[in-house]
């Protein structure tokens, strides 16, 4: 796949914080996605074991959910662990993996922020302007914002607010479960990243894509 390389990964801290700051102008997290179109996702994910950052990207069918090409990559973690910078630390190895990409998904799901980001611009929407595609974030934990009012059911959701600005949802995927932070990363907006996430959610409360992902990243071995 090919990619618009933006900038070099070789920053200090505030360095890269001042270059989220450029970015963040232009990404775009008010365009719909179109629900209707989408025949290929991605589900994208990092883990980092002995500062080796191993990366998995699984693309697979939608609504079908079957496995159409898995990529993994692997090398030196560059970064160190803060805060707000996540893509910083992950985005060269994700850089590799998407170059080895041989399916163009229709959409990308990232573990990881989109505009659900002390600065708005999440993992989701950095890579976002890499890749040229709908992208979005699907976050484990809460970064930044509130919400209130989430029933205990699977679809509930309630807004996600960080200074009077909505910035995503907080979304059930299942019953009784922690909630995921779902947020626009690129070329996508908030209600249909959340209903995307929700149909991608059939069984776990991780989606589908980055649940496979997730596995993958976490059991390769070079």
């Amino acid at each position: 796949m090919r990619l618009q390389h933006r900038h070099a990964w070789d920053l200090s801290p505030a360095e890269a914080i001042a270059l989220q700051k450029d970015l963040r102008r232009e990404v775009m997290s008010d365009r719909p996605i179109d629900l209707d179109a989408v025949e290929v996702v991605a589900g994208v994910d990092v883990s980092v074991k002995n500062e080796q950052s191993h990366a998995a990207v699984v693309v697979m069918t939608y609504p079908g959910f079957l496995v159409i090409e898995t990529v993994l990559a692997r090398r030196p973690t560059p970064f160190p662990c803060i805060p707000g910078l996540l893509s910083f630390r992950e985005g060269p190895v994700l850089e590799e993996a998407f170059e080895s990409l041989k399916t163009v998904p229709d959409v990308f799901l990232f573990d990881g922020m989109g505009i659900a980001h002390p600065r708005r611009i999440g993992i989701a929407s950095h890579m976002g302007l890499w890749l040229g595609r709908p992208t979005i974030g699907c976050g484990k934990t809460l970064l930044c914002g509130r919400y209130r009012d989430l029933g205990p059911e699977k679809g509930s959701a309630a807004p996600l607010i960080d200074k009077g600005e909505t910035i995503g949802v907080a979304l059930r995927t299942r019953t009784a479960k922690n909630p995921m932070f779902i947020s626009p990363g690129h070329m996508a907006d908030i209600p249909t990243a959340a209903e995307l996430v929700l149909r991608c959610s059939p069984k776990f409360r991780l989606p589908e894509p980055i649940r496979l992902a997730h596995n993958a990243a976490g059991q390769f071995e070079p």
